[in-house]
């Protein structure tokens, strides 16, 4: 059997002639897929292996009554809508079912429009739920949009652009810190799919024995902790998009799995016999070369030209040029309404330093690292002489300490930069030190006019050791 896109409905009631009825209904004429339990007892059961998407449920059951079944369905399945039945109804039952957490009641005798009415407008809520829950999660904390005005991120948006309405599958390759899943999101936010749901999964992060249960769900008792029945990543994708990132460390084994799905477009849950079909479209990402992992014999050569339809490649940070300062800009005003940080003042010196800077962790150590600067230097202007050691080591020497020459003639600082060039070239640590002290002195005391305590005071350090310094640098 074949599970499709329907509904999985569950109808607990003792009586043969309601469910034997309602099956027709919902089996039979609106194409549902039905289970049957004559006790509470044995409907909590199938509810834990099965998992459906609703439940009808008759007050007056043999043992366990129907408002004890609500209570122990709602405190196990708060998100399972629960419909109530009963031939005794009335307004007292059915506003304690409904306070109990109940979605529907109906009464006996059940009539055929009541039902299907009742069918497709709690349906219609889980549906909505849904897509609310995704909205949330699309313009909460996960941006669908890569930022950034250099050509190559505007070649990747048009990229995105194009594919994105398709139904083509992508795999998005790029550094760590890249901005791999905002493509993914972006690519989802302007496909025909954006009103269902989308699932990520990172690959990396999920121990080798989970991730079958994580992208296939499982069955009750299927492995020790398995207590009850769960769906699985692809499951909860159906009609929607499903994001693997990371798909380069998954093992070979989970792969092989992986290209069936995509292959035949249907699994088995861990420990299950059912067939269950899904319709996906799949976004991949990976930080690794796979070319070379396919030589390597570590991933799989056919899973790879399944997922390549679309090749998406992102550019690291270094090659953005100035989207550095614009995305740093963006984190900043981001960090300061959230915060509550002053505002940074970017001296011109960091600001070529950070467009310098070789930024390995691409995006996302951008961001951690203005929030780090707000964080030590919330509303001050953020010199040069702030940045990491890393950062400054990284920028091009000459052109970082020729900045602060902003205001002086071209000829000045042309001398300085062939000055400290020159430097550069000695080979002698302590003989280099004494050639760039005496650069950086001579320019700060240019600025200062020549006012040697006001020199002492920009650069803080004692005016007599600072005059007994530029005596023996010559300055």
């Amino acid at each position: 059997m074949v599970e499709t896109a329907k509904a999985r409905i569950l109808i607990i009631d003792d009586e043969d002639g309601i469910r034997l009825s309602l099956k027709g209904i919902l089996e039979e004429d609106e194409g549902h897929i039905v289970l049957e339990a004559e006790t509470a007892e044995e409907g909590l059961e199938i509810i834990a292996r099965e998992l459906p998407d609703l439940v009808f449920l008759d007050i007056w059951l043999p043992g366990m009554d129907g408002m004890d079944a609500l209570s122990k369905i709602k405190e196990r399945y708060p998100q399972l809508p629960v419909i109530m039945i009963s031939g005794h109804g009335n307004i007292e039952i059915a506003v304690a079912a409904i306070r109990e957490g109940a979605h529907d009641f109906i009464e006996k005798p059940l009539s055929l429009e009541k039902i299907i009415l009742a069918v497709n407008r709690t349906l219609e809520f889980v549906l909505l739920r849904r897509e609310n829950a995704t909205l949330r999660a699309i313009q909460g904390d996960a941006p669908v949009e890569l930022d950034g005005n250099s050509p190559s991120i505007m070649e990747v948006k048009g990229q995105i652009e194009r594919v994105a309405p398709t139904e083509a599958w992508v795999l998005i390759t790029g550094d760590n810190g890249t901005g791999k899943e905002i493509a993914a999101r972006s690519i989802y936010a302007q496909s025909n799919r954006n009103k269902e749901l989308f699932v990520a999964v990172n690959c990396a992060a999920i121990p080798e024995e989970l991730i079958e249960s994580e992208l296939f769900g499982h069955e009750k008792g299927a492995f020790t902790g398995a207590d009850t029945a769960r769906s699985g990543k692809f499951e909860l994708a159906n009609q929607g998009t499903l994001f693997l990132d990371e798909i380069g460390d998954m093992s070979l084994k989970t792969q092989a799995k992986i290209l069936r799905i995509l292959q035949e477009r249907e699994f088995e849950r861990v420990g299950g016999s059912q067939t269950i079909r899904v319709d996906v479209r799949v976004i991949a990402a990976t930080n690794k070369n796979m070319e070379e992992e396919i030589a390597a014999g570590r991933f799989r050569e056919d899973l790879y030209y399944r997922l390549n339809v679309f090749p998406l490649r992102l550019p690291p940070l270094k090659k953005r040029g100035q989207d550095i300062l614009l995305l740093a800009g963006l984190f900043e005003n981001n960090l300061v309404t959230k915060h509550g940080f002053k505002p940074l003042i970017l001296s011109e010196g960091a600001r070529q330093a950070m467009l310098a800077y070789e930024w390995p962790g691409n995006v996302r150590e951008l961001r951690n690292f203005i929030e780090r600067m707000l964080i030590l230097h919330s509303g001050k202007e953020l010199r040069l002489e702030h940045l990491p050691q890393e950062m400054r080591n990284g920028a091009n020497p000459v052109l970082s300490s020729a900045l602060p020459f902003s205001g002086k003639s071209e000829a000045t600082c042309n001398t300085m930069c062939s000055e400290l060039s020159s430097a550069l070239s000695i080979n002698d640590l302590r003989a280099a030190r004494q050639e760039f002290e005496s650069v950086y002195l001579r320019m700060k005391l240019s600025e200062c006019n020549g006012n040697i305590s006001r020199l002492a005071e920009l650069i803080g350090i004692e005016r007599s050791h600072l005059s007994r310094k530029l005596k023996a640098l010559g300055v």
